[in-house]
């Protein structure tokens, strides 16, 4: 059965609506400052409001925090300051009621140095999880180009005196690499996956893919495929849940990261469009089409059953690494020119609405965008009501601050009392909130509730096939067509008015227009206001007799 014929539950990603959040900066029930299971427990009816159907949780294990949670412990537990496991079961029961699955970050890359296996490791050659992790008797000559966080960590090789050797660290110190190579290690990364599918778990997004699988190219691994390894552990877990995913973090080249889709849906179900992204921003900064357009021109196919995850912000710097030099200057002067706003020499650190000067049509166009592309979207928590950040918060944390539900203290995240120190600091402007929102009529929160609804009505964005109509100049006009249906969207991405021919088809009465009342014929041609943009579905031309 062809991709088009299928119905499109089958493949539920597809056409999915996925919101991530951090449980410790969601909400608290418990006023202790720190966001908690029960919290979002609580909200779920919210996400179920707002039009969510995949969750996306960053990690919630026993962690001491040196990675905001991503330096694990723990596989098979919750941090306790967030609550138990009961309460995590019932929350994924409650998210299953309201039609909303659930995921959660797999960090198999590496572990905390604090975690038992490694502890164990530093004993000595011979003890039983030394192997887990990657050792060199003499420090290994290392290109420092390739450092993952330059200006916080200077090597990605540590000595550890208990063990007498170097061990590897592709992040902070704190974080070890697990050794993928050593088969004993995939058993247990497997034996992860297959706990938390049994409790109700839809899957996982997969962090840091390609240096998880690093490990099978170095000397000592048993001789295997390098993508055996998500060969390998896609098929465990769709033996354990047919319909799991794995959706993973890939910034790599076009050609590069198709390969982890692998030969249909066997390695990875979705990848985060890392370079559609890049090519987003350098199309606002230029008020030009071109760049995105020549970026989804040269995307290479994927298999039917895999997709691309589109998004605008999420819980990392927006990372700018696949533009050039010239180009990244260009994003840089355009959202982000002060030097405390950028990281690493590539990324900036700021919420959209701070990088577009809070300027409401542009902040909906750039959404409209997005989720018009052709994948599945992607938000993180507080986007839709036009979050900002806190530059004061060191590093990828400035984006990371407490959700805000109201104009109450500690904008309704928590009833610690005042004064009381949370987990996090808001944001430096948390006049954004969910219950002011709610009863405004034209706000972000329910413009975005609209667009939401309106991309779940539009399957072909999902599904279908991919062709530009403008690419160049400040308009961006594509179509979809799947199952015999056609949407068009059509995007000026400039403050000033703009015009747009759209299509012909002889088998087309009209176009309609899916966010107003301007209906339009086939081969109109169509006026733009600065930063418009149009949603229209082809109506097929009714045949009597």
């Amino acid at each position: 059965m062809t991709g088009e014929r299928r119905a499109t539950s089958d493949l539920w990603w597809k056409n999915a609506i996925i919101y991530c959040l951090d449980i410790e900066t969601f909400f608290d029930t418990d006023a202790d400052g720190c966001g908690d299971i029960l919290g979002l427990t609580e909200r779920i009816d919210y996400l179920a409001g707002l039009g969510v159907t995949c969750i996306w949780l960053m990690p919630c294990f026993p962690s001491p925090q040196r990675d905001d949670g991503y330096d694990i412990t723990d596989y098979y537990n919750i941090d306790p300051k967030l609550g138990t496991l009961g309460d995590f079961v019932e929350m994924l029961r409650t998210a299953q009621d309201r039609g909303i699955r659930v995921l959660v970050d797999l960090v198999v890359n590496h572990t905390s140095n604090q975690h038992p296996w490694f502890q164990s490791a530093r004993k000595g050659r011979d003890a039983l999880y030394h192997d887990y992790y990657v050792w060199e008797d003499h420090k290994p000559e290392e290109d420092l180009s390739d450092l993952i966080f330059p200006g916080e960590e200077n090597t990605s090789w540590d000595w550890d005196a208990q063990a007498r050797q170097w061990y590897l660290h592709r992040f902070y110190a704190e974080q070890p690499d697990l050794n993928t190579a050593n088969s004993a290690v995939r058993d247990e990364i497997a034996k992860i996956g297959a706990f938390w599918l049994a409790l109700g778990l839809a899957g996982y997004r997969l962090d840091a893919v390609p240096y998880l699988l690093e490990e099978t190219n170095r000397p000592g691994s048993d001789g295997k495929d390098p993508h055996a390894l998500l060969r390998e552990l896609r098929a465990f877990l769709v033996r354990r849940r047919g319909d799991a995913v794995l959706l993973g973090e890939v910034n790599l080249p076009p050609e590069q990261t198709r390969q982890y889709f692998g030969n249909g849906n066997d390695e990875l179900t979705m990848i985060f469009n890392f370079r559609i992204n890049q090519y987003i921003y350098l199309s606002l900064a230029r008020q030009d089409a071109g760049p995105l357009a020549h970026a989804l021109a040269t995307q290479p196919a994927i298999p039917v059953e895999c997709q691309w995850t589109n998004f605008v912000r999420n819980h990392d710097e927006l990372t700018l690494d696949k533009l050039t030099p010239g180009e990244r200057r260009e994003v840089f002067a355009a959202f982000g020119p002060d030097e405390r706003m950028q990281i690493y020499d590539r990324g900036i650190r700021r919420r959209l609405p701070s990088m577009l000067d809070s300027n409401q049509d542009r902040i909906r166009l750039t959404y409209a965008l997005m989720f018009s592309l052709p994948g599945t979207p992607t938000l993180f928590y507080g986007e839709e009501i036009g979050m900002t950040e806190n530059l004061d918060i060191p590093g990828r944390y400035s984006v990371r601050t407490p959700m805000q539900w109201s104009p109450e203290p500690h904008a309704g995240f928590s009833t610690a009392p005042d004064g009381a120190r949370l987990c996090r600091p808001l944001a430096d402007d948390h006049s954004a909130n969910v219950a002011e929102q709610r009863r405004e009529p034209d706000s972000l929160l329910n413009w975005m509730e609209r667009l939401i609804r309106m991309r779940k009505e539009c399957p072909e964005f999902g599904w279908g096939a991919f062709e530009q109509i403008s690419s160049e100049g400040p308009v961006f006009a594509h179509r979809c067509d799947w199952n015999g249906n056609t949407v068009i969207a059509v995007h000026n991405l400039s403050d000033r008015s703009a015009s747009q021919v759209l299509p012909r088809s002889d088998a087309w009465a009209k176009l309609v227009d899916l966010f107003g009342d301007e209906d339009c014929a086939p081969g109109d041609e169509i006026e733009l206001k600065p930063y418009g943009y149009r949603w229209l579905r082809a109506q097929l031309q009714v045949i009597e007799g």
